[in-house]
């Protein structure tokens, strides 16, 4: 999908819109499609909720499990978004951001563009910074130093969003 075919941060779906959520793969290729439903959200941002759909997923720092809920928190104007994960019983287990490219709408399609690096932030406020070897091995450093530092800037910019419990931190338990 090219710029001139995203919609315009403004141009938001209805609350209780079905979505289709796609996560393409920094290389561009889609890695992920999957159900939601449009939320509130403020002016540049989508917020949706849907469901882990897949098997359960140990990932040794967070563990997904079927039917948990993500509050999906996508911006159109930054390079971010943000999962709070819940269990089916409501449950807070925490933060799952991704750096990305600025999300986009394709009518009810909600595209998603990872970027290697990614940030866990725990109900106590304890963070792990995942990925940053997978950055590293891109060589974005030297083929393209604007996207790395954006990278890198984008990280400390969810850091400090969730530090001061700033949209979307501000939407999960205290």
């Amino acid at each position: 999908m090219t710029a001139e075919h995203r919609g315009a941060p403004s141009d938001r779906p209805a609350p209780g819109t079905e979505l289709t959520i796609v996560k393409l793969s920094p290389d561009g290729t889609e890695a992920a499609r999957y159900p939601g439903r449009a939320l509130p959200s403020p002016p540049g941002w989508v917020a949706a909720r849907a469901f882990w759909i897949f098997g359960r997923m140990d990932l040794g720092y967070l563990v997904f499990d079927p039917q948990d809920v993500f509050l999906e928190y996508f911006s159109l104007t930054r390079p971010y978004n943000a999962f709070g994960i819940y269990t089916s019983h409501g449950r807070f287990k925490g933060w799952y951001c991704n750096v990305t490219r600025p999300s986009w709408l394709d009518g009810d399609v909600l595209y998603w563009h990872d970027l290697y690096v990614d940030v866990v932030i725990y109900p106590d406020g304890r963070h792990l910074i995942l990925d940053e070897d997978e950055l590293a091995r891109a060589e974005l450093a030297t083929r393209d130093p604007a996207l790395h530092g954006m990278i890198l800037a984008a990280r400390d910019e969810l850091l400090q969003l969730a530090r001061a419990r700033a949209y979307p931190f501000s939407e999960a338990p205290a």
